[in-house]
């Protein structure tokens, strides 16, 4: 901004300059020459004087001429018998000229160089361009500083809208003589002031929300294991308790990791898990499900996925691509991975057409016409990119989720 408005400023002077300047040059140019002229004219008849008091004495000669001109100038006699006498430069096509005749029938013609004459239109000049580039000197330092104090408060403006993005909603304000930077950093503050109050309420929400579930889940649980306990209890019956109970862990950890994501933070950073294990574990976790539906769910694995781990929570986001390809795809649901670098790449395929665009990422509010929530991949990929990586769609044919998460290279045991 600074820049702009010292440009405007500059720009604007020049323009004044020019309006002023090159008007008055023309003007002091015509002056000079008109002077000129009329001083040429007024030499021929004081010459023509001069030489009508000579040629009553003696005769007008080249050596009595050459005293009377100075550089650039030229005079010609021509006496009545026809006798030419000259002095001076030779004459050229632009010089000034102007005869003035003898009494005798006589003539004198004096003549100025144009180069000469130039020489003083320059002169005349210079005063007008010194003046013009004094002028313009002046306005270039008027205009750096005053838009630097134009421009300061936008500066500290856009210093406030840094704080206010890296969370310091509440940044003291400053003292803007501006209106306009006024209103601005008012506008900042109440958007502040309002983004805050509405983060509070979210992050008081998730946080009543986690204590309210895991109330009654810690209890379910303990009620589960005291059925898994029961003499009554068959080993069939025991087994699906646990599983239950597995199920209801893991639901325990994901509300711990949402409410560590709505609180800005990474959630599960530091808990690591075989990635053919997580593949494997989504698998087996909607395997009933898919079979409800009469569709399988197939785990392609390779040698190289032995050694790498991924973030644990990588499941839940495997939970919401599985279930939404069982829920919105067509046909069978592929499960594979690939490792690269420091990365590992799993993706989840089914046979359905892919989606256009990118909007599914996108939060709808309200129930979707299938029965969808509208949250559950924009909220998979907040997970991905809290966890480092990224989630996106394919362009492939069919509808392909790549999971992208930062991988361990090997899982350290103790």
């Amino acid at each position: 901004m600074r820049e702009r408005l010292v440009i405007a400023f500059v720009a604007l002077a020049v323009g004044i300059i020019a309006l002023y300047g090159i008007p008055r040059a023309y003007m002091v140019a015509d002056l000079v020459q008109s002077s000129e002229e009329r001083r040429v004219v007024r030499l021929a008849d004081f010459l023509a004087v001069l030489m009508t008091e000579r040629e009553a004495g003696n005769e007008v000669t080249e050596e009595f001429l050459e005293p009377l001109v100075i550089e650039g100038e030229r005079i010609t006699f021509t006496a009545a018998d026809g006798r030419v006498v000259t002095a001076g430069v030779d004459p050229e096509p632009d010089d000034i000229t102007a005869i003035a005749e003898l009494a005798d029938g006589g003539t004198v013609e004096f003549s100025r160089s144009s180069e000469v004459i130039g020489e003083r239109v320059q002169e005349a000049l210079m005063p007008v361009v010194v003046i013009g580039i004094g002028l313009l000197l002046a306005s270039a330092i008027v205009g750096v500083l005053l838009a630097g104090r134009l421009s300061d408060p936008f500066v500290r403006l856009a210093g406030t809208a840094r704080e206010l993005g890296r969370g310091r909603l509440s940044a003291p304000g400053d003292d803007l003589r501006i209106p306009e930077a006024r209103a601005i950093d008012q506008a900042l503050r109440t958007s502040a002031a309002t983004l805050e109050d509405r983060i509070r309420r979210e992050h008081e929400f998730a946080a009543n929300a986690s204590h309210q579930l895991r109330t009654p889940i810690t209890a379910m649980r303990l009620e589960l294991e005291d059925l898994s306990l029961w003499k009554e209890t068959t080993p069939e019956q025991r087994d699906q308790l646990e599983h239950a109970i597995q199920e209801i862990d893991r639901l325990s950890d994901a509300i711990g990791h949402l409410l560590d994501l709505a609180r800005g933070g990474t959630p599960g950073a530091d808990e690591w898990s075989p990635v053919d294990e997580l593949l494997e574990d989504a698998a087996d976790r909607w395997s009933a499900h898919a079979d409800a539906r009469d569709r399988t769910i197939e785990v392609v694995t390779t040698r190289e996925l032995a050694d790498a781990a991924a973030p644990a929570p990588a499941g839940q986001i495997l939970d919401v691509l599985i279930h939404n390809a069982l829920q919105h795809g067509r046909g069978d649901v592929t499960v594979s991975a690939s490792t690269a670098s420091a990365y590992v790449t799993v993706r989840v395929a089914d046979e359905g057409e892919r989606p256009s665009g990118n909007t599914v990422f996108q939060r709808t509010p309200g129930r979707s016409a299938n029965g969808g929530e509208g949250i559950g991949l924009a909220l998979a990929a907040e997970l991905a990119e809290a966890l480092g990586g990224h989630l996106l769609l394919d362009s492939a044919p069919t509808t392909t989720f790549s999971l992208i998460l930062p991988r361990e290279q090997e899982l350290t045991t103790g």
